[in-house]
Formats: structure tokens, C-alpha cells, sequence
């Protein structure tokens, strides 16, 4: 019998305006990833992945430090306990891309990881932090992540996660896939003419390098004032192959679900031997500074 699992994600607009209170922002947001929820959880969804820092805009298009109040701890915050009853409640496993303090002052962009009973499983912070004109100022929102590359055992799948910036970078790519991830999901917000042309080019070569499957996810619409231009949807699924298999619309809120056949990565790791055939000792040259 095929292992197949089940997973949706999710790519949403922005509800409210930017200027109005944070609370009312973030609180407008929850409750449509909620009921977009319930909707991949009635589909059958094992699994589903929210977009990046899915309850506001994309606020790193400005430089304030009143986004700094956006943050909440992990897991004690309240969007990720409020999360851990939806997943309770819809016996669904949730990838909860927020905002993230430490402490004062310390701020990581994050996802935590919720399995299908509740459990807070780990969290994975952004590695590769952005500061690309016009309208990506990251390093004055996030401190790089300091967590490496864990992965997630869910108990039927092994799940990973690499953020948005993340995809242009093969190394993490591959250190998800040494341990042990069998699906990679990659929350991102990203406007066309920027990275449009890479969308469907890096991260289906990660999937074929390492033989897991991907998932990208991609939020939609334009989010004013800042109209730093389209964020394109496309979001999708990767085989081992680099074949895409599902594909959401451009422009519309949309919960995508696919099958996902877990047999099809031992078959692939069978025929393309990339990690027996990898030279870590003639790499070293690579991490020196």
C-alpha cells in the first residue's frame, strides 16, 4: 500500500490596512486562515502550511519599529496556542509561519510546528535574511536563525521547513534532506518581476537533488500603501521528480491539496544516488569564510 499523505497549503491576501491597530491587522487574518483551515481539514488534509508570517501584510516594505509589536513568543504566544486547539480540534498537523521575540529586541522570523494532536513540536527560524531594494528590509526586522536545520517527525512523515529568502540557498536545501525530511515546505512572500522566473526553477532542483517533495507556498494580492508590487500565488507541489504536481491560481486566496506518495522517494533515491555519491570531504573550501 502506497504512503501517501495528504496536504493543503494555504495562500491568502491581506485583510486589513496596514494602518489600522496591530490587533485588529493580526486578528482579521487568524480568523480567515481559520475557516480556510476547517476547509483543507474537511478535504482530507493531514497537513497544512500557512504563508509567511501569515496573520498581517508584508510589513518589511517599510523600516517602523511599530511592526516590532507584532511579535509573540513561541509557543507560549497566543497564535500558537490558539493554533494548537485548531490542529486539536481538525486532527491536522499545522506549520505556523509568525513573528517571532526572544526577548526585547531580539526578533526571528519563524515557523512553529504543531503536530495533528495539539504538540508544539519545534519551531525553525529563517537562515538567510534579505535587504534588497525596493521594499525587502528584513535585516531591520529579523535576526538571522540560530536553530539550524531541524526536522519534524509527524509520525507518518518527516517534515521540514526552509523560509521564503531560504529557497536561493542549496546548503540548508540539502541539510533537510540529510536529516531525514521527506517534504520541505517553504512559506515565502515574493512580488513578481523580482524572483517570478526563479519561482518554479530553485526549489523543484532542491527536490530533485535531495529526492523529497516540496511545497511552496506564496501569499497574493497587492498590499498598500507600500504597493512594492504583485505577490503572485503559484503556490505548489514538488516531486522527487522536479515535477510539478499541483499549482494554485496567480491572483486568488486559494487552499491547495495534494496526494503526496511517499513511496515515490525511496524510488528516486534508488536510481539517482546524489547522497551516496556526495564528496563532504572535498567541500570544505565552501564553509570558510
Amino acid at each position: 500500500m502506497a504512503r501517501l499523505v495528504r496536504c493543503s497549503l494555504i495562500q491568502a491576501a491581506n485583510v486589513t490596512s496596514p494602518d489600522q491597530p496591530l490587533e485588529t491587522v493580526k486578528r482579521t487574518m487568524i480568523d480567515k486562515h481559520i475557516a480556510y483551515i476547517e476547509q483543507a481539514a474537511t478535504a482530507g488534509a493531514q497537513i497544512v502550511c500557512l504563508q509567511e508570517i501569515f496573520y498581517g501584510p508584508y510589513f518589511c516594505a517599510e523600516q517602523t519599529t511599530r511592526w516590532y509589536d507584532f511579535t509573540e513568543s513561541i509557543p507560549d504566544g497566543p497564535t500558537v496556542r490558539l493554533m494548537q486547539d485548531v490542529a486539536r480540534k481538525h486532527h491536522i498537523a499545522i506549520v505556523v509561519p509568525i513573528y517571532e521575540v526572544e526577548q526585547d529586541g531580539i526578533y526571528y522570523n519563524t515557523a512553529a510546528v504543531i503536530d495533528s494532536e495539539g504538540r508544539y513540536l519545534g519551531k525553525y527560524r529563517k537562515t538567510h535574511i534579505p535587504h534588497v531594494a525596493p521594499g525587502f528590509w528584513e535585516k531591520f526586522y529579523f535576526r538571522p536563525g540560530n536553530l539550524g536545520y531541524p526536522v519534524f517527525d509527524l509520525g507518518y512523515v518527516k517534515i521540514g521547513v526552509y523560509i521564503c529568502y531560504d529557497r536561493h540557498f542549496p546548503e540548508g536545501a540539502r541539510a533537510l534532506g540529510l536529516h531525514g525530511a521527506e517534504i520541505v515546505f517553504n512559506p515565502s512572500a515574493t512580488v513578481a518581476g523580482l524572483s517570478e522566473h526563479l519561482w518554479k526553477l530553485e526549489q523543484p532542483a532542491h527536490a530533485v537533488a535531495n529526492g523529497y517533495y516540496i511545497a511552496a507556498i506564496n501569499r497574493v494580492g497587492t498590499e498598500a500603501p507600500w504597493n512594492i508590487g504583485q505577490f503572485y500565488g503559484s503556490s505548489y507541489f514538488c516531486n522527487p521528480r522536479g515535477q510539478i504536481i499541483a499549482c494554485a491560481s496567480r491572483e486568488q486566496d486559494e487552499v491547495l491539496t495534494a496526494d503526496l506518495d511517499l513511496d515515490l522517494i525511496t524510488e528516486v533515491r534508488k536510481t539517482w544516488q546524489f547522497y551516496r555519491d556526495r564528496r563532504p570531504d572535498m567541500y570544505e573550501s565552501l564553509v570558510k569564510a
